[in-house]
C-alpha cells in the first residue's frame, strides 16, 4: 500500500507492508535511490505493519519494486502502474 503526502515542492511516499509478508528485511529499491538494497528498509509500526517514507520531488514518475530476503523481488499492487518489471509511481 502507498501513502500520500503532498508537500509543496515534493511528495512524500509512505510504503508499507504487512508485518510479515514477505518474512525478514524488506527494502523498497527504486530510481530514486539508485536501486541501492537496505536504503529504504521497512521498519515496524505500532499498528504492525511495515513502513519507510521517502520523500520525492513532484511532476514525477518513479519506478521501484520491493526487495525481500532471499533475493526475492516483488511489486505493489497499488501502485500507479506497472512496466512488465516495476512498480510506476506518479508524484
Amino acid at each position: 500500500m502507498l501513502e500520500r503526502k503532498r508537500r509543496k515542492d515534493r511528495t512524500e511516499i509512505t510504503f508499507v507492508l504487512p508485518a510479515d509478508t514477505p518474512p525478514g528485511p524488506v527494502s523498497v529499491v527504486g530510481d530514486f535511490n539508485d536501486w541501492k538494497p537496505g536504503v529504504h528498509e521497512l521498519r515496524p509500526r505500532k499498528d504492525g505493519s511495515r513502513a519507510v517514507t521517502v520523500a520525492l520531488p513532484g511532476e514525477r514518475t518513479h519506478v521501484f519494486r520491493y526487495l525481500a530476503a532471499g533475493d526475492y523481488w516483488f511489486d505493489d499492487e497499488s501502485a500507479d502502474g506497472h512496466d512488465g518489471t516495476n512498480s510506476r509511481l506518479h508524484t
